[in-house]
């Protein structure tokens, strides 16, 4: 049976609000996922919402990991070719998965490309999934009888304690965590910096960067166990 591929989504925005600071999307929070995935021989495309090469935060070389996919002339390819995710057909994929890092907060939540993504795969019963600032993805993905996917359902993401240490704070638009509480989310915290990965039926969400592997593994196990 042919598996439909994984869609993994990055953030095209490069600076942290007013601070000057550039940011993007966490390396590690696609890489480590990435790798999983490889490993259980499920295709992946990776989009973004511009397209074409997103900014990357948090290039740490030191991690074996992002060095062997950054030496990968296929994903280094991918990467710099990411697809628009607003072209993007639904239908093809069996799963999207969020990647985090700061500049989520200023392109996922408002982008109707999105919360199109998300609604369409989820209502024919694919898999959604997100780490540490990816949830900022589900912040305003409705259904389409009009309530928020995420109302009711156990999850993690980036937490407003971890917000304050990194402080960053005053920066982004908005806290995560609470504001997926102010949808109804029920939100699952774990200490700062722990690995914490939350499965409620086919939403599949993790805390921080330390979440990120484990996030990919309950995705594959999902798609394995529905195949």
């Amino acid at each position: 049976m042919t598996v439909k591929p994984i869609l993994c989504v990055v953030t095209s925005h490069p600076i942290r609000g007013d601070s000057g600071e550039p940011t993007g999307f966490a390396m590690v929070e696609l890489t480590h996922p990435l790798e999983v995935f490889k490993a259980a021989g499920i295709p992946v495309e990776i989009a973004s919402i511009r397209g074409g090469h997103p900014p990357i935060d948090f290039f740490d070389l030191s991690d074996p990991i992002n060095d062997r996919f950054w030496k990968d002339k296929e994903f280094r390819g991918a990467l710099a070719h990411s697809l628009v995710l607003a072209d993007l057909n639904p239908s093809r994929y069996s799963a999207v998965f969020f990647a985090g890092g700061h500049g989520t907060m200023w392109d996922f939540a408002e982008s109707s490309a999105v919360q199109k993504i998300v609604r369409e795969i989820w209502e024919a019963g694919g898999i959604v999934s997100a780490v540490c600032h990816g949830p900022a993805a589900l912040v305003n993905a409705r259904l389409s009888d009009g309530s928020y996917l995420v109302a009711g359902k156990r999850l993690a993401a980036f937490t407003d304690e971890e917000e304050a240490e990194v402080k960053y704070t005053e920066v982004v638009p908005y806290l995560l965590a609470s504001t997926l509480k102010e949808r109804g989310a029920l939100h699952q915290p774990a200490p700062n910096w722990s690995e914490n990965v939350v499965i409620d039926g086919r939403l599949v969400t993790g805390q921080n960067p330390a979440s990120a592997h484990g996030v990919g593994k309950a995705l594959v196990d999902q798609m394995t166990a529905r195949s």
